[in-house]
């Protein structure tokens, strides 16, 4: 039986009057590829930001690994929807950004982000600058600088929000090819249906503020996920299922 990486037990973070999450709880198994879903404003950064140690929780409790990660950092590779290169750094010294901060690059580090460039489609632009690459490009980019990290658990925050529907359909494909071949958990945030259930093996539905997990699909069809997965029967099912969740309001 797979074995739960991440637990969040019960969190609820006020900021003055204003309660964000309330009493929200999620488990994330070793492995998989979770998406949350919900309304703008019901708290999943702030969930976000509640695990990656920015925040902390004024109730409840998060366990990476089985230890108490409450308020610290490090813990997790972060991703967010803009891709924060460094403009004055090469994508290689990109890559290689939380090493630079942190003990410094070592000869080893360098090899590992050559290898990893040039896997995942980039070894020819090591040495150009942000300034030259395409967005699909920059978020590759940013996505391995999260990989170099060498965390199990990656949140992604919206990585792909700004990017038009067939660069982000594209960069969805590369994503999943990255994850299968990497082998890390990953928490995916998103307001794209499709995206989540072209994404994920579970979709977790929020409720509008204070947020809090109302739902907790598992998605049923298999990978490899293709074009063909998005108009399945599973798949607008799922996807009924979800908007209803959603949109109550719109199924009266």
């Amino acid at each position: 039986m797979t074995e739960n990486l991440l637990r969040v037990r019960d969190v609820t973070r006020r900021f003055g009057d204003t309660v964000a999450l309330s009493r929200a709880s999620l488990e994330v198994e070793t492995g998989s590829f979770v998406a949350l879903l919900g309304p703008s404003g019901c708290g999943k950064s702030t969930l976000f930001n509640v695990i990656a140690g920015l925040q902390t929780a004024d109730e409840g409790s998060v366990t990476l690994k089985g230890v108490d990660i409450a308020g610290c950092t490090g813990h997790v590779g972060y991703m967010l929807q803009k891709d924060l290169l460094v403009p004055w750094r090469t994508v290689e010294d990109n890559i290689l950004l939380a090493a630079h901060l942190t003990r410094g690059v070592q000869p080893m580090d360098r090899v590992a982000a050559r290898e990893m460039a040039t896997r995942y489609g980039l070894g020819e632009f090591l040495r150009h600058y942000p300034h030259a690459l395409s967005g699909g490009m920059r978020q590759r980019v940013a996505f391995m600088r999260t990989l170099a990290t060498h965390q199990s658990l990656l949140l992604l925050d919206e990585p792909f929000g700004a990017l038009d529907a067939q660069t982000r359909f594209e960069m969805q494909r590369w994503l999943l090819e990255v994850w299968e071949s990497a082998q890390r958990t990953v928490l995916f945030v998103t307001h794209d249906v499709d995206e989540a259930l072209f994404l994920a093996d579970r979709v977790v539905v929020m409720s509008p503020r204070p947020g809090r997990i109302v739902a907790d699909l598992s998605v049923t069809y298999g990978r490899p996920r293709t074009l063909d997965t998005l108009t399945s029967p599973e798949f607008m099912r799922l996807k009924a299922e979800v908007l209803s969740l959603l949109h109550p309001e719109a199924t009266r």
